[in-house]
């Protein structure tokens, strides 16, 4: 790459797919400069450090699965949403997975509100309207889907559900099956197991 074509953007786009190769955490400025053939302090122009790298390839990833979710969406309701939704990410986490470790950086509050995670929210918020979820189990509806949705992934990119049967993707379709039936008979609040009962 000439210098002459060094944009902070560009250079996010590469580190994304430097990610995908190395992985998300080994990504640095340094690795960034050997990959595109200039030293370090070339970069130091466009970028204020590492830490600033990372951010943003985790706000492209973000931007990515956004674009991604909202085209499976669209004309989805239900159960028919939720799994669109789901595989969307399942399947930008295997084709990427360095990007999807991207979307998992910590950004910090500001950043975070400007970004397209909040469009992930919406998206999901909208799904569980069509479940008639209220709030407060609205949001405990979210935390169960990211719950689920990335642990799953991350097992299984790590290898974990390739040495048994039933295959990968049975379960996957089961565990959505799952959800779908509990967001459809969401359970009434009871009292909590840390106060006791009235």
């Amino acid at each position: 790459m000439a210098r002459a074509g060094l944009t902070a953007d560009r250079l996010a786009r590469v580190g994304a797919e430097l990610a995908d190769e190395i992985g998300f955490e080994q990504v640095t400025v340094s690795a960034l400069a050997r990959r595109v053939g200039v030293k370090v302090a070339s970069l130091y122009s466009h970028l204020a450090n590492s830490r600033d790298l990372k951010t943003r390839i985790a706000l492209l990833a973000l931007e990515e699965l956004a674009d991604r979710a909202a085209d499976a969406l669209a004309g989805r309701a239900g159960k028919d949403a939720l799994v669109a939704f789901a595989d969307v990410y399942r399947d930008y986490a295997r084709a990427h997975p360095g990007r999807y470790a991207a979307a998992q950086f910590r950004l910090d509050p500001e950043t975070a509100a400007a970004s397209a995670g909040v469009r992930h929210a919406q998206m999901t918020r909208a799904i569980l309207r069509g479940y008639d979820l209220a709030e407060p189990d609205q949001t405990h509806a979210v935390r169960l889907l990211g719950s689920v949705f990335h642990g799953y992934v991350s097992l299984e990119l790590a290898g974990g559900f390739s040495h048994s049967a039933p295959d990968s993707q049975e379960s996957w379709t089961r565990a959505l099956d799952a959800l779908d039936a509990l967001l459809r008979n969401w359970p009434a609040p009871g009292p909590s197991p840390h106060r006791p009962a009235a």
